[in-house]
Parts: C-alpha cells; sequence; structure tokens
C-alpha cells in the first residue's frame, strides 16, 4: 500500500486516502509546539434577503451554503495571520434538504469544497467528517462547519 505523503515547509504533514485522489487528508500530523486555532461552528449568510426569513430559500442550496460558511471561515482566520490551508480538521454538519427527500446534499457540499481545497491556488487539505443531523440552530440553515488550524513554529 502506497500513502501520499505531503509535508509542507511549516513541518505539518498531510497523508491522502490510499489509492484516491479524493481531496481530504486521511491523516494529518501537527508537529509539537504548533498553534492551534479552534473555530467554532460557522453558519451560512442569508443570500436572498427578499426570501422569507428562516427558510432555505433565505440561504441557499447546500453548495452555496457551503461556499458561505468558508469563506466566512476564511474571513475568521485571516483576522488571526492564518489561511484556509492552515486547516487540519474540518467538521461538517448538514441537514437533509427537503429538495433532495431529505437525503444530505452531498454533491452540493464537495462541489463548493472543492473550491478552496485541492486546488492550485491552495493544493492543502484537512481532514474532514461530515454528519448528516436533524436540524441546526439557525432555521433554514443546511450547513454548519467547525475547524482547527495548525501553525508550526
Amino acid at each position: 500500500m502506497s500513502l501520499t505523503l505531503n509535508a509542507h515547509a511549516d513541518g505539518i504533514k498531510r497523508v491522502a486516502p490510499p489509492g484516491s485522489n479524493f481531496p481530504i487528508s486521511q491523516l494529518v500530523t501537527v508537529p509539537a509546539g504548533s498553534q492551534l486555532t479552534f473555530v467554532s461552528g460557522t453558519l451560512p449568510d442569508v443570500s436572498d434577503a427578499k426570501a422569507p426569513k428562516g427558510t432555505i430559500a433565505a440561504f441557499g442550496n447546500t453548495e452555496s451554503q457551503t461556499r458561505s460558511v468558508l469563506n466566512k471561515l476564511r474571513t475568521a482566520l485571516q483576522s488571526q495571520g492564518l489561511d484556509l490551508g492552515d486547516i487540519v480538521q474540518l467538521r461538517v454538519f448538514l441537514v437533509g434538504d427537503p429538495a433532495n427527500g431529505g437525503a444530505l446534499d452531498f454533491t452540493g457540499l464537495q462541489a463548493a469544497y472543492s473550491e478552496f481545497f485541492a486546488t492550485a491556488e491552495q493544493p492543502r487539505t484537512p481532514t474532514r467528517t461530515a454528519i448528516q443531523v436533524v436540524a441546526l440552530p439557525l432555521p433554514g440553515a443546511l450547513v454548519e462547519i467547525d475547524a482547527i488550524a495548525a501553525k508550526a513554529p
């Protein structure tokens, strides 16, 4: 079995899933003494202010909500001198989309996620867990994401 290991100058090592080109890391090793930053669950912004408040229409589908959340995570990290490439772990909470018969829209999640990770501009990938939940604290939200970022000394 061959593992793809990506070690960056910062000493953080990322291991791709064996035999897969899926844009996540199976393992991430953070060296001792690294600065860890924990980002609370982040929810999407309203994308259509004309839509009824607290509805999916107000926030958009899973893809647009994921894009909104990842942009908010980027802004929060940048305020601390970090960026999305410093994320080592993401946990994604998804509500089933009624437009999908109540199933989570993994394709929508992946479409937006792929704009931010494993790209030519930002090649690093975090470990990631996606979990379907019954509801989120913000009515109309389909996506909430929390993160851990690391910066080696």
